[in-house]
């Protein structure tokens, strides 16, 4: 298989990217297609879809585990605390036979660059900056979407989220459009799952900023912007 595309979105690191599509809506990315695929009639109907399948490839996952093999029978869920193991088969994790990601995204737009031919911007993103893509396929609700389906060990984290709270003096230096984007990822809380260590400062990179931040009782607080060509400390 080869890439057809790639997604760019505001996270260049894993660190910070949602566990699971549509967790944060307010996230974009935009699929540039490779210059084969950049033809106007492989897209006719698209755009009558609310929300898209993406098959892609996980670009920042080593290709030998620790154990010497390129793939482990069982893992370690983060959101389980990073110390019960379930098979694999039985996560989303990365670290699989073959490293691919299947994330349901909606299409909130088809634009069409007079170089770059169908470009599509989807939001509910759980990818990195430059991941690969390697298809794309419509979401059918009538047969994709089961809401009776039971969520295994998922169930009990699904609900999970922290109380963020991001001082104005460093909120304001996020561009207004990517402020929800910032906020649902923290929100998420970042960290992995065993991590309880209030004094100790996190860092996601975000839209060009690494934004920092504490987590203590259930409550995440960012204590410093950091834009990526300069620091804003406070005064």
């Amino acid at each position: 298989m080869k890439a057809i595309a790639h997604i760019y979105t505001d996270l260049p690191a894993k660190f910070g990217v949602p566990r699971q599509s549509g967790l944060v809506q307010d996230l974009m990315g935009k699929i540039v297609m490779e210059e084969e695929y950049r033809v106007k009639e492989a897209f006719k109907g698209i755009q009558d879809f609310s929300y898209l399948w993406l098959i892609w490839q996980f670009s920042d996952v080593p290709e030998i585990l620790e154990n010497g093999k390129d793939w482990s029978a069982s893992v370690k869920p983060p959101r389980l605390g990073g110390k019960t193991k379930m098979g694999v088969f039985a996560t989303r994790s990365p670290f699989r036979p073959n490293r691919m990601g299947l994330s349901s995204v909606r299409l909130e737009k088809i634009e069409y660059d007079a170089q770059l031919g169908p470009v599509l911007y989807v939001s509910g993103v759980d990818m990195m900056d430059g991941t690969p893509i390697l298809d794309i396929k419509p979401y059918l609700a009538y047969v994709d979407a089961h809401p009776e389906a039971n969520d295994g060990f998922a169930a009990n984290t699904k609900e999970y989220g922290l109380e963020v709270e991001f001082p104005e003096r460093w909120l304001k230096l996020i561009p207004e459009e990517k402020r929800a984007g910032i906020l649902g990822v923290l929100k998420q809380d970042p960290r992995p799952a065993y991590h309880e260590f209030p004094d100790r400062v996190y860092g996601v990179e975000y839209a060009g900023f690494d934004v920092r931040f504490r987590v203590e009782q259930g409550v995440l607080t960012v204590c410093e912007v950091e834009r990526l060509q300069g620091r804003f400390r406070e005064k």
